[in-house]
């Protein structure tokens, strides 16, 4: 064997072990990375764990059992639960007036707010006024909206019944009516949800590029059509956005049912989450309550895929 063999040889056995520190002190590092970052994120995942995981995970198991008023486990029962709501017309009954209530306020507010957006978005003196009012329902309450409704749906002092008069139109029992106590809510929620939704799809339509609208307007397109051809279509990511969030709030609306109607009169209002609230903390019934809740939670999870699959392939991003 040659000198210069022997003088390379010498120098891989010599490398190997700096190679194998500089690894190892590379996994140290990374592993000192990793725990900082954990150590940062450690606040926010106990939150998650406490106020998500866990009472997820103990609605779970109270499905799966019968309570006693103080809502400790008094006997296992399996599906029993799930078995009684499926078989239940009242919940069934309740599961139609939820969807017929996000068939009012859902398309309602979404249109209003998008024409509101449309007629306000430009950059006319006085317009930043009317954007202000129309955003105004967002920093308003449950509560605080609920009770402006309902002294606005007053029979007799109600304002709405006031200026009804003048057209010769009789007094309307907006919320003691079934024919209108569910309209009349969804009215109210229609109000308080078009601050959000005209925000959003007002920011939508001001990040439509003006360069577009104004070779539009040159090639001699009308304005309806250009909303319809060239805004709609780009405006089409924020519109999917505040479908899905609509359609999950208005599965989870209950502040309004529960100031203006208590879910009445004759269960005309009772929607599924008030359903939920009576069987868990007036009935004293959380194995059922929170086997509602399950199955609310896996309705609304298969209506937001649903629409990923179906309406997504509809949406235009940039």
């Amino acid at each position: 064997m040659s000198v210069l063999e022997n003088d390379v040889r010498m120098r891989s056995v010599k490398a190997r072990p700096a190679a194998t520190e500089k690894g190892r002190s590379r996994k140290a590092w990374r592993w000192k990375e990793h725990a900082l970052a954990y150590f940062f994120l450690f606040p926010s995942l106990l939150v998650f764990i406490l106020f998500l995981f866990y009472p997820l995970i103990k609605s779970v198991y109270l499905s799966l059992h019968l309570t006693d008023p103080r809502g400790r486990i008094a006997d296992f029962v399996g599906f029993d639960n799930y078995a009684d709501i499926f078989t239940s017309e009242h919940f069934l009954s309740n599961l139609l007036v939820t969807l017929q209530f996000i068939l009012y306020t859902v398309p309602t507010c979404i249109v209003w707010s998008l024409l509101l957006a449309a007629l306000t978005h430009n950059k006319l003196k006085g317009m930043k006024v009317f954007q202000f009012i129309f955003s105004l329902p967002i920093v308003i309450s449950v509560g605080t909206g609920s009770i402006i409704w309902f002294l606005l749906f007053h029979p007799t002092a109600g304002m709405l019944n006031y200026f009804l008069s003048f057209a010769g139109i009789s007094n309307i029992s907006w919320l003691a009516d079934p024919n209108w106590a569910l309209p009349s809510v969804s009215m109210m929620t229609i109000w308080m949800n078009m601050g959000f939704v005209y925000i959003v799809l007002l920011s939508g339509l001001q990040g439509v590029p003006e360069e577009l609208l104004e070779s539009a307007k040159i090639d001699g397109s009308g304005p309806i059509r250009t909303f319809v051809r060239i805004v709609m279509p780009l405006l089409s990511p924020t519109l999917f956005f505040v479908l899905i969030v609509s359609i999950i709030g208005a599965f989870q609306a209950f502040g309004q049912i529960h100031i203006l109607t208590k879910g009445g009169p004759i269960n005309s209002t009772n929607v599924v989450v008030y359903t939920i609230y009576q069987d868990a903390f007036v009935n004293f019934r959380f194995g059922i309550g929170s086997a509602e809740a399950l199955v609310l939670f896996v309705i609304i999870l298969a209506l937001t895929v649903l629409q990923f699959v179906v309406l997504e392939k509809k949406v235009h991003y940039q």
